[in-house]
């Protein structure tokens, strides 16, 4: 199953979402490969720690940069995946390089690479979970394009209610136009505080709307910092935390839809 975690609104928890359920589907046997197709390189730098500041050989900037070249024997996608330092989860890596390629990529067209690509993996991992940029750019479209499953992350506060029609008719459009696979498996809410009215009355209102909203939502904690600073999926830092174990039910949620 390939899901693409998708937002265009920063700061809603995109890279934490992506590497938590990931690292749930490793944990539980899984064979797992995140991609990181933002330059910001957070997913990378959480799943990897120090070694995210080295040389961590070629990763999803390379991938594309090499589309860019015929060659009678191009690469093979598992040369542009590295191993993390967790079992059975592995690590399409991002960098910089990516902002430099886009205006190429774009112009030549190049949008339907990562699907490619991706596909020859079917036999390598189980689960593929995609990490995008705070844009629509043309790595969001790939990744909309490359998967089967798309998770909404949703941060409880009133521009990312209105900003999220958008994305559900955004998603819509890749499939009409692109990807006939794909499905809005949920909305995951994030950062929830049940104690507060207006995260709750926000919530509500989408489920009432009919919109997937996936269960649990994800509470608000502090432990996500300290997650974070360790470069430790919380099923790793603190397996019986609260946390830890939303992210386990909701990885088995969506698993449960496939």
């Amino acid at each position: 199953m390939r899901r693409v975690v998708f937002n265009q609104k920063g700061g809603v928890g995109k890279s934490t979402i992506t590497c938590n359920l990931a690292a749930v589907s490793a944990q539980q046997g899984l064979r797992t490969l995140v991609v990181d197709l933002d330059s910001q390189g957070n997913t990378t730098r959480y799943l990897m720690g120090q070694a995210a500041d080295g040389d961590l050989g070629a990763g999803a900037a390379e991938f594309f940069d090499q589309t860019l070249k015929f060659s009678v024997r191009p690469p093979a996608t598992t040369d542009f995946i590295v191993a993390t330092p967790w079992d059975r989860l592995s690590l399409m890596p991002a960098s910089g390089k990516l902002d430099e390629l886009h205006g190429k990529l774009e112009s030549r067209y190049k949008i339907y690479k990562l699907r490619d690509a991706l596909a020859e993996l079917a036999d390598e991992f189980d689960a593929i979970y995609i990490d995008t940029p705070p844009a629509l750019n043309f790595y969001t479209r790939s990744a909309l394009i490359a998967a089967e499953g798309c998770l909404i992350p949703f941060d409880c506060d009133d521009f990312s209610r209105r900003a999220l029609y958008g994305l559900m008719e955004t998603v819509q459009e890749i499939r009409a136009d692109h990807n006939d696979a794909l499905e809005v498996e949920g909305i995951v809410v994030n950062q929830f505080q049940p104690r507060a009215s207006l995260p709750q009355r926000t919530v509500q209102e989408l489920v009432d709307e009919g919109l997937p909203v996936l269960q649990p939502y994800l509470s608000a904690s502090v432990k996500i910092k300290e997650s974070h600073e360790q470069a430790r999926p919380m099923v790793h830092l603190d397996p019986r935390h609260k946390l830890t174990l939303e992210f386990v039910a909701l990885h088995g949620a969506i698993a449960g839809k496939t």
